[in-house]
């Protein structure tokens, strides 16, 4: 087993290094921020993610795992893991690295003996060269600090398993060393039969990058053909059902409603329509500015939705959100297209009443002019309509005729299509969801 240190204590990070104790691992964790430290190593993680509370706890206990906020301490360990945020630049103009060259900037100087640096952050290709010449600058062991790249496939709500029981592993290596180091860092998971990619540095970064895009697009389609729906008369349900039955389409991410959000796939195939750009071969992904557009119109078609529902305004009108993730799963709130579509209700003079079951500090802190309430009972109590914004179980399970006593007026928009429509139909509420406007026409029929 060998001692890694996993510098970056988010969600990424926090997650790799307890799986990589799982595997067996010393672990060092490391991030700047004292109080982020301070509470990892009592055993509270800063954010929901399933399993992971026990996950940290169970290795804390062992002893394999441990938190800290010392470069020169983490450069004990042989392996370094730079788990570190790409987010968006400001100004949209591609991913932005400043996270990741600190790292570099900080922790090169203290790697005095031969080691392998491994990026597991989301990078526009060629990062990964740019940051070994760096590090072969600034490290005292120069070009003893080899430098590979493993791209992450976390699913946020999922990732525990997907950390120790990934679908494929992508190792991105330089030589043959590199390569031997990972695969034993992994051998409890390859030995049990994942797939290895190995692959040359741009080609492991630009994997992780295509990945999200197609899934991306797979989104953007179905959406593309739910407006198509909405203009002639057809169902998106039963039309994404017969897809899905396809084994060239499949039903995995082929859901249409709200639309895609998180910190991850919006800005990750922004920052690769601009790395094209650089790369002169824009044309070749310029398809990918439209499945950033039809997932933006995902939120606007949803709001025209409430506000039919409204009358045709939500001044004064009180509007129950029910979520305020970006998914189910999870409480973080990052492009959350639940609480773009609160914002907007709010600021055209709805009274909005926010209800998730993990998100609401977070979404309180981000949003602090909207409304929240303690309960999905409390949230939709006096409503005159019901936004369904993030398919959390607990919605799916709710009492049609229970919330019926407590609304204002049984309007609901369903924008995860995550209900029977004709259970809450049959208890009296006039149901619409995008894409699927029968409904809508059955609804107009009802109320004339």
């Amino acid at each position: 087993m060998h001692v890694i240190s996993v510098v970056g204590c988010g969600y990424l990070g926090v997650t790799h290094a307890a799986g990589m104790a799982e595997l067996g691992h010393e672990v060092i964790a490391i991030d700047i921020d004292a109080e982020k430290i301070k509470s990892l190593a009592d055993g509270r993680v800063p954010f929901f993610e399933p399993g992971l509370d026990e996950l940290v706890g169970r290795h804390l206990a062992s002893g394999r795992l441990r938190f800290t906020g010392s470069y020169e301490e983490a450069a004990a360990a042989d392996i370094h893991f730079i788990c570190v945020g790409t987010p968006q630049r400001s100004d949209g103009s591609g991913a932005d690295l400043r996270h990741l060259d600190a790292v570099v900037e900080q922790f090169g100087p203290h790697l005095d003996r031969e080691c392998l640096v491994v990026g597991k952050s989301t990078v526009p290709v060629g990062t990964a060269a740019r940051l070994a010449t760096m590090l072969h600058a600034v490290a005292p062991a120069g070009d003893r600090v080899s430098v590979a790249w493993n791209p992450e496939f976390l699913s946020e709500g999922r990732a525990v398993a997907d950390t120790l029981r990934p679908d494929r592993l992508v190792l991105g290596t330089p030589d043959a060393r590199a390569e031997r180091l990972l695969r034993e860092v992994y051998a409890p998971i390859i030995d049990a039969g994942v797939p290895v990619v190995v692959a040359d540095l741009p080609t492991a970064e630009v994997i992780k990058s295509a990945a999200n895009s197609f899934m991306a697009t797979k989104l953007s389609f179905i959406n593309a053909i739910s407006e198509f729906c909405e203009a002639s008369g057809a169902d998106i349900k039963v039309v994404t059902e017969a897809l899905a039955y396809d084994a060239r389409i499949g039903g995995k991410f082929f859901t249409s409603g709200l639309g895609f959000g998180g910190g991850c796939v919006p800005k990750d195939i922004r920052a690769l329509l601009v790395r094209a750009g650089e790369l002169g071969v824009a044309h070749a992904l310029a398809f990918l500015a439209e499945v950033d557009a039809v997932n933006m119109r995902c939120r606007d078609r949803v709001v025209e939705l409430l506000r039919k529902q409204c009358g045709g305004s939500f001044a004064g009108r009180r509007i129950a959100v029910l979520g305020a993730a970006f998914k189910p799963g999870t409480d973080d709130i990052r492009d959350s297209p639940a609480l773009h579509v609160a914002n907007v209700l709010h600021g055209e003079g709805g009274q909005v009443a926010v209800y998730d079951p993990r998100a609401m500090e977070n979404a309180r802190r981000a949003f602090p002019a909207l409304g929240y309430e303690a309960t999905l009972l409390e949230a939709v109590r006096g409503a005159d309509v019901v936004a369904l914004l993030t398919d959390w179980e607990e919605f799916a399970l709710a009492d049609p005729q229970r919330l019926a006593a407590a609304v204002g007026q049984c309007n609901i928009v369903d924008a995860r299509h995550l209900l029977d429509a004709d259970a809450w139909q049959r208890a009296g509420w006039t149901y619409l969801a995008p894409g699927r406007p029968g409904l809508q026409q059955r609804a107009m029929a009802v109320s004339t």
